[in-house]
């Protein structure tokens, strides 16, 4: 790997951040933790949140710059490491698309799933970013239902950030168990990277020692 691709992580397991560190394993990335324990609230104290004044995971650091919000971080890191292909680059037919679905779900479909699981009804269509529950789920239905993966045969960034939250939303029963939805995360989460980041972060959170230090990759 060349030094000057090198990413540091802000990363707490069992959070946004385990679909990025997917990601790096899907794009053979150099990169290194910087874990944050968040049973501690270290992601809400002041260190990091000069890093974030959000105070959320993900966020990565490249060098001097610096990348926080979900889908800017996934869209950085394909582009940064283009040659593994998980990015549409301009030019290529699938390069709308793949940035649709790469902002559909922090823009539609969380709120909506949050909004259903909280009871609360939605804004008025005028002002709500996703309209109604029903039609985000289903469009996300057909998109899937098209599969293998979001963009058709092509596996690119925007299904490690789907697979990774999906698996979750569907864990906690936040949508209904769509046989689409279930077919897609059983090909998401057989993935080799997936398998490893998962078996790395669940080592990582049997380890509070580890939960204040950098770990290398």
């Amino acid at each position: 790997m060349t030094p000057d691709r090198r990413i540091v992580l802000f990363h707490s397991p069992h959070s946004r951040s385990a679909g990025v560190r997917i990601l790096l394993e899907e794009l053979g990335a150099d990169y290194e933790l910087h874990v944050l324990n968040m049973k501690a609230a270290e992601q809400r104290g002041p260190a990091y949140l000069a890093v974030n004044p959000m105070g959320k995971v993900p966020a990565i650091l490249h060098g001097d710059v610096l990348v926080t919000e979900q889908a800017a971080v996934y869209m950085y890191l394909a582009e940064l490491y283009a040659e593994a292909g998980l990015s549409p680059l301009p030019g290529d037919p699938l390069r709308g698309a793949y940035l649709r679905w790469m902002v559909f779900y922090g823009s539609c479909f969380e709120p909506a799933v949050v909004d259903l699981s909280l009871k609360r009804e939605p804004a008025p269509p005028s002002l709500s970013p996703y309209g109604s529950f029903d039609t985000t789920l289903e469009t996300v239905r057909l998109q899937l239902a098209a599969g293998p993966y979001l963009l058709g045969d092509r596996y690119t960034a925007a299904d490690a950030l789907w697979g990774y939250a999906l698996s979750w939303i569907v864990a906690f029963k936040l949508v209904p168990e769509l046989p689409e939805l279930t077919a897609y995360l059983e090909r998401i989460n057989a993935r080799p990277a997936a398998v490893r980041a998962a078996a790395m972060d669940a080592e990582l959170a049997a380890e509070p020692a580890a939960e204040s230090a950098a770990t290398p990759a």
